[in-house]
């Protein structure tokens, strides 16, 4: 935990004028729990509770579109699912990345489809093959998997040859 946080105000002590982070540490420094800067982009962690507010506050910033989002499962770890939203600003010309980590007991996180409805086909995507449940989302149903289909197959304790 320590060295997260030493790596967290290395980051941000080397990019104050970057502007998703100015944006974030703006709205609420609390709700950024990790930030990296690697190959040129930049990855905020933001508290699951958070996501949908913080999305919004980057798009303020000049993050206009989002371009797509993605989750993997680290089981056996805790927390679970990482849910990574990729955002691309055309004005400076540069992507950002905002993860969010969700732990399996609740596996659910708010929808940020009021922010960017592009997201919606992605959430139904990382709710139908992991399980995630997005918040408000406007049509939360299976989008690849028949309707009845049993499980998510995408997690890492899914059965190699489906649930018989």
């Amino acid at each position: 935990m320590a060295s997260t946080l030493i790596g967290k105000a290395a980051v941000l002590e080397g990019l104050p004028d970057h502007p998703a982070l100015k944006a974030i540490l703006a709205w609420n420094p609390a709700a950024l729990t990790d930030a990296k800067f690697d190959r040129s982009e930049l990855t905020l962690t933001i508290v699951a509770e958070e996501i949908r507010a913080a999305a919004a506050a980057v798009q303020a910033a000049g993050y206009n579109f989002f371009e797509d989002m993605t989750a993997v499962d680290w089981f056996p770890s805790s927390p679970r699912f990482q849910l990574s939203y990729h955002i691309l600003s055309h004005s400076y010309k540069e992507h950002i990345r905002l993860r969010v980590l969700v732990e399996e007991a609740n596996a659910s996180v708010e929808s940020i489809t009021p922010v960017w409805p592009a997201a919606n086909y992605y959430e139904r995507e990382v709710f139908d093959l992991f399980g995630v449940r997005f918040e408000g989302h406007p049509n939360l149903r299976r989008i690849l998997m028949p309707d009845d289909w049993v499980g998510h197959p995408l997690r890492k304790d899914y059965p190699v040859e489906g649930y018989r």
